[in-house]
């Protein structure tokens, strides 16, 4: 019998089978951006595929499933709403404004040239005033298909992965992960709760209508989340603040035959029950150890039997500095998981870093070929 081809396994675990193997697929976006010293601009999104991206994991057997940069639906705001994206003389900063009736407010990255990625040089709201403005802008968008980006991606990818339609933040993540940060956005809920709470159900009644149009997408897999941790979002702030909104996504994407994944990269105590009780399909970038805060088996226990655990290397594990068996023991530990059911991936915990050993992704793809088969 002919072994399956990498989407075979990814779609069969998110159906429920058995796949001949554990399906193995990492985002090596950054690393190989990093590697090859290519630009990463946050300031317009990919219209096409990532061709060598996409080639570099065929060459390496490994699934690929994260267009990180890429855009699917076309946004635009209301007619009384300026939004704008420049990008400084020198190319190291990106500034995001919104003018609008009410006022303006604009927020600045700046580019690491060590990390290799873009950090906060300026929040963009820290008064209640600017919150209502953000909700003002972002509960003005409208939303149009672009199925035949998506089918680009799909029909270059192949056999060779799974490619998710990813739709990042909540109205509690746009505010806490883009505008205010984490420390503002606390005292704001303990400060503002009436208004805060508004500005997130604008946000966030907006972002369903372009959910409604992902749950008629050609996806199979659709991606969301806050980048989740639970010592920032505990359980207890999840169902405050977000509980309601992804119960609506689930559903709906589920309504529309779509898989639905969440993206929980940060501590896992708690957020594992709490998705699986919402009836989520699989959480992505899962990293047990330190990053994690749980085991690879109490990842599963709390997880339940149902939901998919993707992910399982933390980043330090593919560095240099780490000894290589650590590394393989950490692997075939996440692939004892196997014992408990097909509802498991084979993945990074979050994505490969920058400075990784090249050779680990291919260890990786011998011991999930050797340990992974069921």
């Amino acid at each position: 019998m002919p072994s399956m081809s990498l989407r075979e396994r990814i779609l069969s675990v998110y159906r429920g089978e058995t796949p001949d193997t554990v399906p193995y697929m990492l985002d090596l976006s950054h690393w190989f951006y990093h590697r090859h010293a290519l630009p990463w601009d946050l300031s317009h999104a990919y219209e096409e595929p990532e061709f060598e991206l996409i080639d570099y994991h065929r060459k390496m057997g490994v699934g690929f499933y994260l267009p990180n940069l890429a855009s699917f639906v076309d946004v635009a705001y209301g007619e009384n709403v300026r939004a704008s994206v420049k990008k400084s003389e020198d190319g190291r900063e990106i500034t995001w404004e919104y003018e609008t009736p009410l006022g303006s407010i604009r927020r600045t990255r700046r580019w690491n040239e060590q990390t290799y990625a873009w950090g906060i040089a300026e929040w963009g709201a820290a008064t209640e005033h600017d919150l209502r403005v953000l909700a003002y802008a972002l509960g003005s968008r409208t939303y149009t298909p672009r199925w035949e980006r998506y089918r680009s991606w799909k029909e270059y990818v192949g056999e060779s992965g799974v490619v998710y339609a990813v739709f990042a933040y909540s109205g509690m993540g746009h505010v806490m992960n883009a505008w205010m940060g984490i420390e503002n956005t606390v005292y704001a809920a303990a400060d503002w709760p009436e208004a805060l709470a508004e500005v997130i159900e604008r946000i966030n009644e907006n972002n369903l209508r372009c959910i409604d149009l992902l749950a008629e997408s050609p996806a199979d897999v659709v991606l969301v989340g806050d980048n989740f941790s639970s010592d920032i979002q505990s359980p207890g702030f999840f169902e405050t603040w977000s509980k309601k909104y992804y119960e609506a996504v689930v559903r709906r994407l589920h309504a529309g035959g779509k898989f639905v994944a969440v993206h929980i990269d940060g501590r896992l105590n708690g957020l594992l029950d709490t998705f699986s009780g919402l009836g989520v399909d699989c959480a992505d970038a899962v990293t047990p150890g330190a990053v994690g805060g749980l085991t690879p088996e109490q990842c599963r226990e709390a997880a339940g039997p149902g939901l998919i655990l993707s992910g399982g290397v933390p980043p330090h594990l593919w560095l240099p500095d780490t000894p290589l068996e650590d590394f393989k023991s950490a692997v075939r530990r996440w692939l004892d998981l196997k014992q408990h059911g097909p509802r498991l991936i084979a993945n990074a915990g979050d994505q490969v870093p920058p400075h990784a050993c090249e050779d680990r992704i291919s260890v990786m793809r011998e011991l999930v070929d050797e340990y992974g088969r069921y």
